[in-house]
């Protein structure tokens, strides 16, 4: 199979995930408006993706594509990662670890031998950064970060998104929000770091 662009591994797991939430294929239509691009723009980018044979089509018929390649094994081009739940970009919320559903995204964009996992961001204190309340966040998994790397970490049996800074014997997590004060603690378990944000617009 050829690798995908960015914009048509977009598409699909925006197809990938239409499917799973609804157990049926989005419209060309709705493919438009999702990425508020024209109709004919959206059958482009279907039409490619489909010719990379990452998706079937019964015709011109609505409603009736298909993906050909979700596997669950590592010889997949898809990668299936889990949505978690939630994580606060503001006031820490307790974490939600039941299973919500996952989000498909090409191999070509996440690094080999890594674990993921996908939260939903509520919350405005990271906006500074870039990162938006609906945001999905694509974590890494793994207990270490850097100073100054941008992490999900568990304070007080509590989930949050903030930027990771070591300060001598304590840990500050700060925001990247002046509304909001950063959060100080010395039991700070890392549990990963942002890789990528999704975003729907």
């Amino acid at each position: 199979m050829k690798e995908l662009t960015k914009r048509q591994n977009e598409v699909l797991t925006f197809i990938a995930a239409y499917i799973r939430k609804h157990s049926y294929p989005p419209t060309i239509r709705e493919v438009a408006e999702n990425f508020s691009i024209s109709v004919k723009g959206a059958h482009d980018h279907i039409t490619a993706v489909k010719k990379k044979g990452y998706i079937k089509q019964n015709g011109k018929c609505p409603r009736t594509m298909e993906l050909t390649r979700v596997e669950r094994d590592e010889n997949s081009d898809l990668a299936e990662i889990p949505l978690l739940g939630r994580v606060a970009a503001g006031i820490p919320l307790l974490a939600e670890e039941n299973f919500d559903r996952t989000i498909v995204m090409h191999r070509s964009l996440l690094k080999k031998n890594k674990k993921y996992f996908a939260l939903k961001v509520v919350g405005d204190s990271m906006s500074g950064a870039g990162i938006l309340e609906g945001d999905t966040a694509i974590i890494e998994k793994q207990s270490t970060v850097r100073s100054g790397e941008i992490a999900v970490a568990v304070v007080d049996e509590a989930v949050t998104l903030k930027r990771f800074i070591k300060e001598n014997s304590k840990i500050m997590l700060k925001a990247e929000n002046p509304a909001y004060e950063p959060i100080y603690g010395q039991d700070v378990k890392v549990v990963g770091r942002l890789f990528i944000i999704l975003r729907s617009y």
